[in-house]
């Protein structure tokens, strides 16, 4: 990270937005953070009117069955988060605690779980819509919990962070429609915030060589689009949301049917909670009190 990010992150701790821990990519939110993340996340759910979103809720683990079903250890190894916990009687359980307290490695006296950290908001949804769907398709939203193994000090390359995320499952035309009505709506909603927002043609981080054809491939069908805003550096600006097309590669995977009987089209659309916070303090300054008085208004009507 260059001087301008050790800055920005010295700042966001001075003012107490962010609680470091000894962990990278790791800490806690202040209330002032909190505050301004949750307004911005009220503020992308009206951005939907007039459609309303079915409201979902998921835990921040899911069924280890499901990471595997839709080939996320294929594409994304280096990124999972296994759930790890004890399966061993009492005399195993001295072993473990003798090892812990002497430093000693003991990760061999535990065994996985049915669950792991779920590495996409979207992921739970799609088990829920198996069948066919009511005319016009289905809107869900979801705020989900987030996980990627990507540790670094750059306080926006978080371990864990929060995603304001909405799917759309429908025909062909519809979902592609949508997702690109979208991506407008996106980028109106951030530039009325005053942030120095741009659209690119994405991919996501495929892992090893097989993960480049994919990666260029994704970006060929521009399947996947961020919103680009420059938090850390002006050069390298990051990725506050992304707008995504799966055609029906979900909709075959979980027989899920539009209804004129075909299999259904998905695309995801989802805002990065914290990084979209972290950008608004980087655009304003680290005093919400001296931001903008548009841009208060809409996140403190």
């Amino acid at each position: 990270m260059d001087e301008e990010g050790e800055l920005f992150l010295q700042g966001l701790v001075a003012h107490r937005l962010i609680l470091p821990s000894d962990v990278p990519g790791v800490f806690g939110r202040g209330a002032v953070f909190e505050d301004v993340l949750e307004r911005f996340n009220a503020l992308a759910g009206a951005s939907a009117a007039p459609q309303v979103p079915e409201l979902t809720c998921f835990p921040p683990v899911i069924d280890r069955k499901l990471l595997e079903r839709v080939g996320y250890l294929g594409s994304f190894p280096n990124l999972c988060g296994c759930v790890q916990s004890f399966f061993g009687d009492e005399r195993g359980a001295r072993r473990l605690a003798d090892r812990v307290h002497a430093g000693e490695p003991y990760e061999d006296l535990l065994g996985p779980t049915s669950v792991v950290l779920n590495p996409s908001a979207c992921y739970p949804v799609y088990p829920t819509l198996t069948g066919t769907l009511p005319a016009g398709g289905r809107l869900i939203t979801a705020t989900n919990w987030v996980y990627r193994h990507e540790p670094s000090r750059e306080p926006t390359r978080m371990q864990s962070y929060r995603v304001r995320e909405f799917v759309r499952a429908g025909r062909p035309d519809e979902v592609l429609a949508w997702r690109d009505d979208w991506l407008a709506r996106g980028l109106a909603l951030l530039r009325s915030l005053g942030l120095p927002v741009r659209e690119d043609v994405a991919s996501d981080p495929f892992f090893g060589r097989a993960g480049r054809f994919l990666a260029a491939s994704q970006q060929e069908q521009k399947l996947k689009y961020e919103l680009l805003v420059p938090v850390i550096s002006a050069t390298r600006p990051t990725a506050v949301g992304s707008f995504n097309v799966h055609h029906d590669k979900f909709g075959s995977m979980f027989d899920i049917r539009s209804d004129d009987g075909e299999v259904a089209h998905t695309a995801c659309i989802g805002y990065g909670l914290e990084r979209v916070t972290m950008a608004l303090f980087r655009t304003h300054g680290l005093e919400t009190a001296d931001w903008p008085a548009d841009v208060r208004a809409l996140l403190w009507p």
